[in-house]
């Protein structure tokens, strides 16, 4: 069996080669105080924890669609290109 490292920023994980593109699932919850914070300029990225634990630090600005009058709150799709590109961002619930 072959696997393939995706490394993307300081996440790595391994993948069957092969197989299909990396994703992580991650229950987002920011209030709109602590994204005025980040949008404010003390802060550009934000740092994640996946379902399965993993640490994501993630460009602030990927959440701008997702952006309501309370924050940010949902279920997310992190999909990754097998080098570790981030290549979309989807709302799941």
């Amino acid at each position: 069996m072959t696997f393939n490292r995706v490394v993307c920023g300081k996440l790595s994980w391994f993948i069957q080669a092969g197989g299909s593109m990396p994703s992580l699932i991650m229950d987002i919850a920011l209030s709109g105080e602590r994204l005025q914070a980040i949008y404010g300029g003390r802060a550009n990225r934000v740092l994640l924890r996946s379902r399965d634990g993993r640490r994501v630090n993630l460009p602030a600005h990927h959440l701008r669609p997702f952006i309501g009058h309370d924050g940010v709150h949902g279920t997310f799709r992190l999909d990754f290109s097998e080098d570790g590109r981030l290549l979309a961002l989807q709302r799941l619930a």
